[in-house]
């Protein structure tokens, strides 16, 4: 079962065969604001059946910044003005059968699998390079100390996933570290103000049991809490 963000006006009849599918589909209007409060997903639809020009901008924005593979949605009409400036990597016809909406999504899911680079985990808007020690936030580089490069690797491996302090304290410092459970708070607080103002959510607070890496746009209605009242 895939997550699927469909960007339409008409959700409920930009792809009908799409209801009849086993995939998550969230749908959102179809404008650039949504990229930014979507949340994380495998593949994003954009339905393209009427205005053109405005689903190729929406396809070229979530290339660039939700780094997920994009289907476009159209009709035999529209068909002939898909070109490389779409930057998407299929289509659909609007009127598609299940089994040929269901294919193509697995496609584009195996492929991108595929073409995530050894060494790179991507969690929503953050992409960490294993092999550079290199962290970016919508394509913004992180300066991150070596630990704090380590801690958010950790989470972004498990999005979503809640850890205590012990269980980070374990897994990023080791058995062999002798420093209390505030160690972690110190590099929570220092991740968050490197991420800024705008991202810094993204590491959630679970209270009286610790912290999680939040995706774009995911459970994101409360901000991260003060350091004075960050006691998890």
């Amino acid at each position: 079962m895939a997550q699927v963000l469909l960007l339409s006006d008409a959700p409920e009849d930009s792809l009908p065969s799409l209801e009849l599918l086993n995939h998550r589909v969230r749908p959102f209007p179809c404008e650039a604001s949504s990229i930014v409060r979507a949340p994380n997903v495998d593949i994003t639809l954009v339905d393209a059946r009427t205005n053109l020009a405005h689903a190729r901008s929406l396809c070229q924005l979530v290339k660039s910044s939700m780094l997920s593979p994009v289907i476009v949605v159209v009709t035999e009409t529209g068909l002939p003005t898909l070109n490389e400036a779409w930057q998407a990597d299929d289509f659909v016809l609007s009127e598609a059968s299940p089994g040929e909406v269901d294919a193509r999504i697995r496609m584009a899911s195996v492929e991108a699998e595929e073409q995530t680079p050894v060494g790179e985990i991507r969690a929503g808007a953050i992409l960490i390079d294993e092999t550079t020690y290199m962290a970016t936030i919508h394509g913004k580089l992180l300066n991150l100390t070596y630990k704090e490069f380590e801690l958010l690797k950790h989470l972004a491996l498990h999005p979503g996933q809640v850890f205590t302090r012990d269980r980070l304290l374990h897994d990023v410092w080791g058995y062999d570290y002798f420093g209390g459970t505030r160690t972690v708070d110190v590099h929570i607080r220092r991740l968050r103000a490197k991420l800024g103002p705008e991202h810094e959510s993204l590491i959630g607070t679970v209270r009286n049991v610790g912290y999680r890496l939040l995706t774009e746009g995911a459970d994101r209605q409360q901000p991260p809490e003060s350091d004075g009242a960050d006691t998890a």
